[in-house]
């Protein structure tokens, strides 16, 4: 398995830029930075299926044009579902692809990585991007295997549809009790009856005779 890109930009772009986004809070400000951070590295692998030699020299030679032209195709990309504003999105974009850029280079350089070992890695990536982030990311970037690979954790569920489940169990429960508690109709009870019957019978036709004699 490859090493996890996801995970390692996450972690230094929260040590490296923690000026990011401050009006927001800690939760949506991690939720929009992992949401960008998976972006422009799956826009980075979608180029990179297109042209490999061209993002290898983008890699290991990083230039800021590249990275504005990358930040601002994201950030006005019809598909692009960001609660955050565009200037202030694709300003963000801009400082993580970067980031990624930056780091990258870093990796190439100090583990004498090839253009074949870069490609290991970044393919790779596909298997820690899966579940990151929601379709609209995939679907602006292009990586489109990754759609749907996002679930609900079961503990999401809402308090109604939980209350929903527990009612139900509940009723069944209750039912079932009932239903235990019915008493037993024995079965010798069953055979009796019609002799009983047939004896009362015979009593009202003999007071019947008896009447009429």
């Amino acid at each position: 398995m490859a090493f996890d890109l996801v995970q390692y930009f996450a972690e230094q772009i929260e040590t490296q830029k923690p000026e990011l986004l401050p009006q927001h809070s800690t939760e949506d400000k991690r939720r929009h930075i992992s949401e960008i951070n998976a972006l422009t590295l799956g826009e980075l692998i979608s180029q990179w299926r297109s042209n490999d030699k061209k993002v290898y020299q983008e890699i290991t030679s990083p230039d800021e044009l590249y990275i504005q032209e990358v930040a601002r195709h994201l950030t006005t990309s019809k598909e692009n579902l960001s609660s955050l504003a565009r200037p202030e999105l694709e300003a963000v974009t801009a400082e993580i692809f970067r980031l990624q850029l930056t780091e990258l280079k870093q990796l190439h350089d100090t583990g004498n990585h090839s253009l074949q070992s870069i490609n290991e890695l970044l393919i790779g990536q596909i298997e820690h991007l899966s579940g990151q982030a929601n379709d609209w990311v995939w679907s602006t970037n292009k990586l489109s295997e990754l759609k749907g690979s996002k679930t609900i954790p079961q503990d999401e569920l809402s308090l109604e549809e939980s209350m929903k489940e527990f009612n139900q169990m509940v009723s069944q429960h209750t039912h079932q009790e009932q239903e235990d508690a019915a008493p037993a109709i024995p079965v010798w009870s069953k055979i009796v009856e019609p002799v009983i019957a047939l004896a009362i019978l015979w009593v009202l036709a003999s007071a019947a005779c008896n009447i009429f004699a």
